[in-house]
């Protein structure tokens, strides 16, 4: 197939991606702000020089009023730092408007080996270069020696230093606390990559084929020297994912048709397709012990990119580091929508208020003002988390709450969650059948999108091959902190599967208040969290194992954490299928070491059975905390 045959699909997909991952323009007046900027700072170019002798493009905007100095909010990037040329300005510098009229000197760089910067881009870097000595580099040098270069060279500056980015350049915020320069009194890493077997590509080594493909298209491919520009993706053929993936069949498919072995990160992810030390090296989170600068973790519960990253950035951090250092913020918001303009909604779930304006102005700007302007203290709390249901802000000392009830729910027969487990055997079945897999959601888009994460489920829950168990209509009003531990007791007829788990709030036909049917959410199945995991690493990530065919097998794993209130007249749902697709890839179902290189043949459909007996619970478990 012609290479050019995906153009419109991956461009258009990749440059929407990109929107999440930068600040949005203020959507009600774009040009004041733009003018304000032009007409307030000054912009200067630089190739800063690290250690290896390698000069990183870097762009620095500088306030024209001298009669205070000013601290450095910098963001280190691999997306490009443009509009490049000293007369070219950004129409927007910090994460909103509030932070250009407070004043910073803001600083952008490209990392190395991406556009204008020098040196060899390599993803994920290994962050070894303090065990090799010398003039080794890698992220967590190249952030030091930028920031020992602008405090020693940029004038009118005050000594001090924040990072902040979301997604990749929030990966980038966070190596920079690794033996970080002295400088760096403050960073937010936002939706930070922390483990790419577990954030964006793989979900417990299940994998995401249209995030990789669509991203790696045009961030993978490969360029001699510096270039200002993105280069070309491939032609599109349909706007329609569900189609394409299909249509593309085995994931060998992938350099066969399209990538022709050019992209090497493709090629190397395919070659590791278990948590082997590739991937170990490449976790970040074994570099967080001692984390020096305050630190402000940013996340969104329906971020569907990057919702492990900031979780467990706070945890890594939080466990080995003071109690005062470290604080998380969680919101109601998809990728990067908390640097948005409006965060009163995402998709079908609204908020009641614009909830990312509220933390822009409550919790960003104050805390970076605390930590780089020695403002009055910020008064955060550790952990600032949004609950959704009951639509509020709620603050906790521990994330999560140590208080609170542990509930057990039990799958059983007739579609129920029960308290107790049922006394006599019994047992649920469905098809999975590789040819028409169950949708990860039910409007057309490119493979992954922004709404489905709070998506009305009816769409699922109707279908033969999606197991549903129902508790009973809340009497009050019940609300779940925390991971949700899942105990499934499966068995196949065939050797392989995957096994996907949704926690569901079901709404109540008639409204409360009038008592009169709810034309616009009555019964509407509002996902609140899903995750799923590929059964051939049940007992290890890293060493794969076939199922035993027709015997009854243990799977656990957790669903990432929640904040959510069932209200009362509202009932808790679960739904257990083994496929969400196109999001992430089809099991092949047929046992195979590495699933890159399963061909059409091993693709077949499966029974799989779920057990709900005594001897044989499968089961939710979580905790409840008080109002």
């Amino acid at each position: 197939m012609n290479n050019k045959t995906l153009s419109g699909f991956i461009i258009l997909s990749f440059y929407i991606m990109l929107t999440t991952l930068v600040q949005a323009a203020d959507t009600k007046e774009p040009d004041k702000r733009a003018e304000y900027i032009r007409s307030h700072f000054a912009k200067y170019e630089y190739q800063i020089p690290m250690r290896d002798g390698v000069k990183l493009f870097t762009s620095v905007y500088i306030p024209y009023d001298k009669s205070s100095e000013y601290p450095i909010l910098m963001q280190r990037t691999p997306y490009r730092v443009a509009p490049y040329g000293a007369d070219k300005y950004k129409a927007k510098l910090g994460p909103s408007e509030i932070f250009e009229k407070e004043g910073f000197i803001f600083v952008f760089q490209d990392v190395r080996g991406k556009f204008m910067s020098q040196g060899e881009y390599v993803n994920m870097r290994p962050q070894d270069a303090n065990e090799k000595g010398g003039n080794a580099t890698d992220d967590a040098t190249d952030s030091y020696d930028t920031i020992d270069w602008l405090v020693k060279n940029v004038p009118n500056n005050n000594g001090k230093v924040g990072m902040w980015g979301t997604s990749y350049p929030g990966y980038y915020t966070s190596v920079a606390a690794i033996n970080s320069h002295k400088a760096l009194k403050a960073i937010s890493p936002q939706a930070p990559i922390a483990n790419w077997f577990y954030d964006d590509f793989h979900r417990n080594g299940a994998f995401s084929t249209p995030m990789a493909f669509i991203f790696f298209d045009t961030f993978d491919k490969q360029r001699e020297g510096q270039f200002a520009y993105w280069p070309e993706g491939m032609d599109s053929i349909t706007p329609d994912g569900y189609d394409f993936f299909r249509n593309l069949g085995p994931l060998s498919n992938v350099n066969k048709n399209y990538f022709n072995g050019e992209r090497p990160f493709w090629n190397e992810l395919t070659e590791h397709p278990n948590y082997d030390e590739y991937w170990q090296a490449r976790n970040v989170l074994q570099h967080l012990t001692n984390v020096k600068p305050a630190t402000l973790v940013v996340g969104g519960w329906y971020d569907t990119e990057d919702l492990y990253g900031p979780l467990e950035t706070y945890q890594t951090m939080s466990k080995s580091n003071k109690k005062d250092n470290i604080h998380i913020i969680m919101g109601p918001w998809y990728h990067g929508q908390w640097n948005a303009a409006d965060g009163s909604k995402m998709g079908e779930a609204t908020f009641g208020f614009n909830t990312s304006e509220w933390f822009q102005e409550r919790i960003l700007l104050p805390f970076f003002k605390q930590n780089l302007k020695d403002a009055k203290a910020a008064s955060l709390a550790t952990a600032t988390m949004f609950e959704t249901g009951a639509n509020r802000w709620r603050e906790f000392d521990t994330w999560p709450p140590k208080q609170g009830k542990d509930v057990v729910l039990y799958m059983g027969a007739n579609e129920k969650l029960l308290s107790q487990k049922e006394s006599k055997g019994g047992s649920s079945d469905y098809i999975s059948d590789p040819n028409k897999p169950v949708p990860h959601s039910d409007n057309i888009s490119r493979g992954w999108d922004r709404p489905y994460m709070a998506e009305d489920q009816r769409f699922t829950a109707r279908r033969s091959d999606v197991l549903v168990f129902n508790n009973d209509v809340a009497a009050e009003d019940q609300t779940i902190a925390g991971s949700i531990d899942i105990n499934l007791w499966v068995s196949t007829n065939q050797s392989a599967g995957d096994f996907v788990v949704k926690l569901v709030d079901v709404f109540p036909g008639v409204d409360e208040t009038t008592n009169k049917v709810d034309k616009k959410t009555g019964n509407r199945h509002e996902l609140v969290r899903w995750g799923i995991i590929r059964g051939r690493f049940r007992n290890s990530m890293s060493i794969p194992e076939p199922f035993e065919p027709n015997k009854p097998t243990l799977v656990k794993f957790e669903l990432l954490d929640v904040l959510h209130t069932i209200k009362r007249g509202h009932k808790l749902q679960i739904q257990v299928q083994s496929s969400m697709f196109p999001f992430m890839d089809m099991n092949p179902q047929r046992y195979i070491d590495n699933i890159f290189n399963a061909k059409p043949e091993d693709y077949v459909k499966a029974e799989h059975k779920l057990y709900h007996s005594e001897q044989y619970p499968s089961s939710i478990e979580f905790k409840v905390i008080a109002h």
